[in-house]
């Protein structure tokens, strides 16, 4: 069909509008890259001598321990749940996503509390035994390298759990089958045929729980671990040398594209994990009883207790001895702040994600293709990355208007983005852009290419397409995407702690400082409001998985239409 003048224009816009898109989520990657290279005296080689060796190993080590310990905690949750019957099990089928609702620094600190010295756990050692000092007895300290392995298993094992799950369950049954009847033993089936079958989502699942991992600065502050996260945030603000937190945040960029390497390498191979076509059918469970059932029972319920629970029911117990703060102004102007900077966020983020989706649908081929894959990368870039990013282009903006504005009508209009959040709400949209647009990307496949094409046979131009066809159509999704991604900005800790106007104070910075001073309960009631506000999407995320792959059996035991 021949495109009308009007048509070609608005494709054009559209197209337009995604590179621009595209351009602006990798603006802070290339200011990172100026800044790093920009002269700076010695600080490079210093950073080599002194910062980057031991930062560089801590991160590995690090993310070494995460990586082993939510692969292990996911696949065998994952098995359990998929393959085998036993009581409870509907019930550890979402329960198991629940800890994905608790950030890792809340946990971090509800665990410190727990078993530090002066905690609960070992203050009752020493009432027991009778024991002085620490001297008397030995305990793990869990301000170490050790104790946030613990803490980021605890968090970040769901989203192992999430696509080994899966794919266990698009698991060919006849392919079992066969191996039973070969004689495999339940042993045998799980390392043998389903682990190998299951490897590219292992691989994924991993590999997100570590771009989480190399994100985080809370966990890490608190345990005292001085990772490349950590030292991007001290040689920043505390050693005042924002071109050495370039460098090192080079260093933490090239182990975010490895990670992203290997997430696409896992995600080339995706296509062994299922087979069988039209006859395809989920794959038999093992009947489990007495003391095996116990064991797979307490297996799986062993993650949701300490990586939910226990610190859920500390933030609550201590969250009522202040629930006078639930009114106080402070309390009120640090949700509101919070609530405010992720409701505009996640608008705007679900705006531009409907803009790249469409560009996309509309020529889905030539450079608007990479130029959407490359806006979609902004969540694997660590907070701490983007803020620098940030910083300089929108600092050396405000420092250009409030020059101009000076000289012309001398008026003094100070930092004109940074001073009003401006650069925040442009740093979640960069971070949480992927989480959104694969919503929207999502809703937009499942709908027909004929609408568009009768709604142009009928004189619909592409804008006129988008706002009477497909946004009533995307509504649900669109409600979806904004959710999740004012969530995500709630909790978001690193690029909140460095791009907040001054005297700002969100629920998690608020957190992060009175845990910093050690004032849990002063944290607790806060703390508890993101866990609460971030148990919805978990929820939604556990009906929409178990949803997806209700429609994928339906449609492959259907068989092909006639």
């Amino acid at each position: 069909m021949l495109r009308t003048p009007s048509h070609s224009f608005t494709d054009r816009f559209w197209q337009f509008s995604a590179l621009i898109i595209a351009l602006l989520v990798l603006l802070p990657l290339a200011a990172i890259v100026w800044i790093a290279f920009t002269p700076t005296g010695e600080v490079w080689g210093h950073l080599l001598r002194t910062v980057l060796p031991g930062s560089l190993m801590t991160t590995l080590l690090l993310m070494l321990g995460v990586g082993l310990s939510t692969c292990i905690t996911g696949v065998v949750a994952a098995w359990l749940v998929t393959m085998c019957e036993f009581p409870g099990r509907k019930i550890m089928d979402w329960a198991l996503l629940i800890p994905l609702a608790v950030p890792t620094y809340i946990v971090a600190f509800s665990y410190v509390e727990v078993l530090d010295y002066t905690g609960i756990v070992q203050s009752t050692i020493r009432s027991i035994f009778g024991f002085k000092t620490s001297r008397d007895y030995w305990f793990p300290e869990i301000r170490s390298l050790g104790g946030a392995i613990f803490v980021m298993g605890l968090v970040l094992y769901p989203y192992v759990y999430l696509t080994t799950r899966a794919s266990f369950l698009i698991q060919s049954a006849s392919t079992l089958d066969v191996s039973r009847t070969l004689g495999a033993s339940p042993y045998g089936l799980f390392f043998r045929i389903a682990l190998p079958l299951a490897r590219p989502a292992i691989v994924i699942g991993v590999s997100l729980a570590l771009m989480e991992c190399l994100n985080d600065i809370g966990a890490v502050t608190f345990f005292g671990v001085k990772t490349l996260t950590f030292s991007v945030y001290d040689t920043w603000l505390n050693r005042s040398s924002l071109g050495g937190a370039a460098q090192l945040a080079l260093a933490m960029l090239a182990m975010v594209f490895l990670l992203l390497w290997l997430e696409r390498f896992g995600r080339r191979k995706q296509r062994f994990d299922s087979g069988g076509g039209s006859k395809h059918r989920p794959p038999t469970r093992f009947d489990l009883t007495g003391a095996k059932a116990a064991a797979a029972f307490g297996l799986c319920s062993l993650p949701i207790l300490l990586g939910f629970i226990v610190p859920g029911l500390l933030l609550a117990d201590r969250a009522s001895r202040r629930l006078d703060d639930l009114l106080s102004p402070n309390f009120l102007t640090t949700s509101w702040n919070s609530f405010s900077l992720a409701a505009v966020a996640a608008l705007i983020t679900v705006v531009v994600s409907v803009a790249l989706a469409y560009a996309l649908r509309l020529n889905p081929k030539g450079p608007l293709k990479l130029g959407v894959r490359l806006a979609s990368i902004g969540y694997a870039i660590p907070g701490t990355v983007l803020a620098i990013g940030i910083l300089i282009p929108l600092a050396n903006f405000d420092n250009f208007v409030d020059a101009r504005m000076e000289n012309w009508f001398g008026i003094n209009t100070g930092l004109l983005l940074l001073g009003s959040g401006t650069g925040l709400i442009y740093a979640y949209c960069v971070r949480f852009l992927a989480v959104s647009y694969g919503q929207v990307e999502g809703g937009f496949g499942k709908i027909s290419p004929h609408l568009d094409m009768a709604a142009r046979t009928l004189g619909r131009n592409t804008g006129q397409t988008l706002g009477q066809i497909h946004l009533p159509i995307l509504k649900p999704v669109l409600l979806s995407a904004a959710l999740l991604s004012f969530v995500d900005c709630m909790k978001e800790l690193p690029a909140t702690i460095l791009l907040r106007p001054f005297n700002f104070e969100t629920l998690a910075t608020t957190v992060f400082e009175a845990a910093s001073r050690e004032a849990f309960e002063e944290a607790a009631l806060p703390s508890l409001a993101i866990v609460l506000v971030g148990l919805i999407p978990v929820i939604l995320l556990a009906r929409s998985s178990a949803d997806s792959f209700r429609t994928k059996m339906s449609k492959r035991q259907a068989g092909p239409a006639v």
